[in-house]
């Protein structure tokens, strides 16, 4: 054997560990007592992270919210309102329409999955998160059956989509991490995509921006908040500066590549169907609660009138019409969230449009 016992009945095993000093033995009973307690640790960290997960998609899913069904989402058809569905349910997260003339009734709920969602001539814009083992994020182009026809990469999360009205030019915002002037902040990427010849514009960071006729070259510059005029060329969009801390609006030209500062304080702009006024959210209060006001802006006299919304909104508003904007809140239950709508002249109150939606676009 190779272990043999001596005459006090211990191994030549165990006689090594009674000759080694004191210290030592005490040194490796304490790493593996170490070890032993970062294991059970990392145990009791993933069975909390995996419950938390079960919670959450419990919130999610486990209502008894509308089901994908059998009839399909097409763009086409009477006028309806196209929205990604946050209501707890196998639904959750999907494509849903409902009547524009019945926005609280029943909802058709689709196949099609969204993060963000926008649609105007028969083009949908489409931003997904692929949850794989590791996780990748993508910009669908969608046809009139929202089927996919291109489909680009991001480099962030999704957060903002908007189409010009003929549906040729796209736009995207994500949030990204590790820009040096950040720190420890996000900061955004802004795309713009045409869907005709696939040309991509990677970043609006790249455009010249002149403010009072000087140029804006700080590296600190983001963009978000795309919207576009009728021309396909013309676009608004909110800049931002971190030091110091402002935001501004901006109206580029995609052909020249350049963007001119128009005023201060605006951000996520939207251009009514007119092409006459701009709804945006100016922030009011450094109330981290309620730092927002939705205000239209009328181009042309540079007035701004403030909406009958009296909630904070972070979002890019959308116009029903030349006359009413819709845009999304939180329930404040999990993910859940409600559209609204108000009068674009700041008269009459909030209306709830759909209870559990999210990222609304009128098909008109």
């Amino acid at each position: 054997m190779d272990v043999e016992q001596d005459r006090d009945g211990g191994s030549d095993s165990e006689q090594v560990i009674d000759d080694a000093p004191v210290g030592a033995v005490f040194t490796r009973r304490r790493i593996l007592a170490f070890v032993l307690a970062l294991v059970v640790l990392a145990g009791v960290g993933v069975a909390y992270t995996l419950h938390a997960v079960e919670r959450e998609d419990d919130k999610k899913y486990g209502g008894s919210g509308t089901a994908p069904g059998a009839t399909p989402i097409t763009l086409a058809g009477p006028p309806r309102l196209l929205f990604r569905s946050t209501e707890s349910g196998p639904g959750y997260g999907h494509l849903a329409t409902v009547p524009a003339a019945d926005p609280g009734g029943p909802r058709l709920v689709g196949d099609r999955t969204c993060e963000r969602v926008y649609a105007a001539a028969g083009t949908a814009l489409c931003l997904v998160v692929d949850r794989g083992v590791i996780s990748r994020n993508y910009a669908l182009v969608l046809d009139d059956r929202l089927r996919e026809t291109r489909r680009v990469e991001l480099s962030g999360t999704p957060n903002r989509a908007r189409l010009s009205a003929s549906g040729r030019m796209a736009s995207w915002t994500v949030f990204v991490y590790g820009d040096s002037y950040a720190g420890s902040s996000f900061s955004t990427r802004t795309s713009v995509l045409d869907t005709h010849t696939g040309a991509v514009v990677e970043s609006l960071e790249d455009f010249t921006v002149t403010r009072d006729g000087k140029d804006v070259r700080t590296p600190d510059r983001n963009f978000w908040g795309v919207t576009f005029t009728a021309d396909d060329n013309v676009f608004y969009a909110t800049m931002s500066t971190f030091s110091p801390a402002r935001t501004y609006l901006v109206r580029g030209d995609l052909r020249a590549r350049t963007m001119t500062v128009l005023r201060e304080n605006v951000e996520c702009p939207s251009l009514s169907p007119d092409n006459t006024r701009l709804v945006f959210k100016k922030k009011v209060s450094d109330d981290a609660r309620k730092p927002w006001r939705l205000y239209v802006l009328d181009l042309a006299t540079g007035a701004e009138t403030e909406l009958a919304e009296a909630r904070s909104v972070d979002d890019q508003a959308i116009w029903l019409d030349d006359r009413t904007v819709a845009y999304d809140l939180p329930t404040g239950t999990g993910s859940a969230t409600d559209v609204w709508s108000v009068p674009a002249d700041g008269s009459g109150a909030p209306a709830r449009l759909v209870a559990g939606a999210f990222s609304p676009v009128p098909l008109r």
